[in-house]
């Protein structure tokens, strides 16, 4: 298990000493999260791209380590990247 940091460690805390409650999402909330799932798996447009043979059979072995379609993976890969900034981001992985 990866260290915890402080904040994690208190909602642990509270966790272990049943502190913590489980509450339902208002109507709101619930149409709020729909719509971000939604638009998180809205694919529009379609990308053809050239690749070399080592880097594609590389990528396929590994989606399929991963459980999932290698394009899956190539989409999941390019959202992280344009998510978190590009190669040489300072947030962390």
């Amino acid at each position: 298990m990866k260290k915890l940091n402080a904040f994690e460690k208190d909602i642990l805390t509270a966790y272990e000493k049943g502190e913590l409650k489980s509450t339902s999402p208002s109507k709101a909330e619930l149409a709020k999260f729909k719509a971000a799932a939604t638009a998180t798996f809205l694919k529009e447009k379609r990308v053809n791209i050239r690749l070399s043979t080592p880097d594609l059979m590389d990528i396929q072995a590994r989606a399929l380590e991963e459980g999932m379609p290698y394009q899956t993976l190539i989409a999941s890969v390019l959202h992280k990247f344009v998510c978190r900034g590009g190669l040489w981001s300072h947030h962390p992985v």
